[in-house]
């Protein structure tokens, strides 16, 4: 016994899965192999869940297991699948036990020659288009100042394919300045569902060469003092843009610094209203988030007060009509700020829920999809970010059936490490989709049945 005992564990190969997005198209390491000393496995790699011609190619190299899935032959990206390891003569423990999910690659490093791509939006216009926004960070991937465009990238078939970047926001050569001192970036895009226009939010420094806008910003209005807060407006569906609107004079108060949107994705209210989440720093240059409104479909924009200090990048959903719950990151590191509005920022109260989301200092999002627009037929939110108190690594939706006060449900989308921004927004009733900092990919698309986050 002893004898069989030393045989069967000698010949013992251990596959540890771990959770990432499957981009199509490209070689992605899934898995982690053990092989015994000296031994020489045979392989036979095989899908559970999609067809068999989904897999162009498998293979373990360096104790690493990797797939390469078939773009052309997976028509749905929200199908969960498993990958059957078998080594002849061996046994293997953990083989197939993990779901795995497709992505797509929407941007990443190199793409039109350019170094980096960052801060995902997510909308689906009126036409059901997906469109997504990020920075085009063109030397680096620095924040502003810097030489950054605002690019947008639209599918229209529920995010299998997305067509060629569009730049929607340049500032060029401003003021007789080179680009790298006319960044604009940190995008924050809205559905206008009254007029279906989507309108897309910016911020653009000016003439602060070698310095980040983030501390060289002052006070004042000028664009030589201190960031604009500028809007373009698209009514094709997101194919071309309006020349910038600037909007600085509209919402900002003299003595705060840098003032601009969300990032992410804004919203349009019940009552027609269109709110952007908004973000200042005060005089001695602590930030504050709280909200930015127009009633006159984006023609002029209203602040009032901010929901908490020293939070920053936040999301805004209503929960109830005229009832706005703001989502904050909160630069204490005590989790996901939260707090609520009736009177459109005059006053604001903490939710229950205030410091309940673990987060790593980070942008998240949150969108709420009521009752009558999702398959499960009850009122949801749902969110995503890094869902680790300290790093950014493991993001995850997650899904609230109270309004926000319990998150019971949740999915793990990728535990690798990465810069760990995303946007959600649903795709049909049955399908959230989500623009992330992938572990894969600078801009990660991923589709999700709402009945998989369980």
């Amino acid at each position: 016994m002893k004898i069989l005992f030393a045989i069967l564990t000698a010949a013992l190969i251990q596959v540890h899965h771990w959770q990432v997005p499957v981009v199509t198209g490209q070689d992605i390491s899934v898995a982690s192999v053990t092989v015994p000393e000296g031994a020489q496995p045979e392989w036979d790699i095989k899908l559970s869940g999609l067809p068999g011609k989904a897999l162009t190619k498998a293979y373990v190299k360096d104790g690493y297991l990797f797939v390469n899935i078939s773009s052309e032959k997976t028509r749905k990206l929200d199908k969960p699948f498993r990958v059957i390891v078998k080594a002849k003569g061996f046994q293997i423990e953990e083989s197939g036990i993990l779901e795995h999910r497709l992505a797509r690659r929407v941007r990443s490093a190199g793409d039109d020659g350019v170094a980096a791509y960052r801060i995902p939006g997510l909308v689906t216009s009126k036409k059901g288009t997906l469109i997504a926004t990020y920075d085009i960070r063109r030397a680096n991937a620095y924040d502003l100042q810097g030489d950054i465009d605002v690019g947008i990238s639209r599918s229209t078939d529920g995010g299998r394919t997305w067509g060629p970047m569009i730049v929607a926001m340049d500032m060029g050569e401003w003021g007789g300045l080179p680009q790298d001192q006319n960044g604009i970036g940190d995008p924050c895009i809205l559905v206008d569902d009254v007029t279906g226009d989507i309108l897309l939010f910016a911020a653009w420094t000016h003439a602060k060469p070698g310095q980040a806008a983030w501390w060289s910003a002052g006070d004042g209005f000028e664009p030589d003092e201190t960031p604009q807060l500028m809007m373009v407006r698209s009514q094709d569906d997101g194919l071309t843009w309006s020349e910038p609107v600037n909007l600085t004079r509209q919402i900002k108060q003299e003595p705060w610094h840098f003032t601009f949107q969300g990032p992410g994705r804004g919203i349009t209210m019940a009552d027609g209203t269109l709110v952007v989440p908004f973000q200042h720093q005060e005089a001695d240059r602590t930030p504050a988030a709280g909200v930015m409104y127009s009633r006159d479909r984006g023609a002029t924009w209203t602040v009032h007060e901010y929901a908490k200090i020293n939070t920053t990048e936040s999301q805004v959903v209503e929960v109830k009509p005229g009832l706005l719950m703001l989502n904050m990151r909160d630069n204490r590191k005590t989790g996901r700020a939260v707090y609520t509005t009736s009177d459109m920022g005059r006053t604001w109260t903490p939710h229950a829920s205030d410091g309940q989301l673990a987060c790593p200092v980070c942008m998240a999002s949150i969108i709420r999809v009521p009752a009558s627009e999702n398959a499960l037929g009850q009122d949801i939110l749902l969110f995503s970010n890094p869902s680790d108190g300290n790093d950014r690594r493991n993001i995850t939706i997650q899904m609230s059936l109270d309004g926000g006060v319990t998150w019971t449900r949740r999915l793990l989308l990728d535990e690798g490490g990465n810069w760990g921004y995303s946007c959600l927004s649903m795709i049909d009733r049955k399908t959230v989709g989500i623009l992330y900092e992938s572990s894969m990919a600078h801009m990660t698309f991923q589709a999700v049945k709402l009945s998989d986050i369980k």
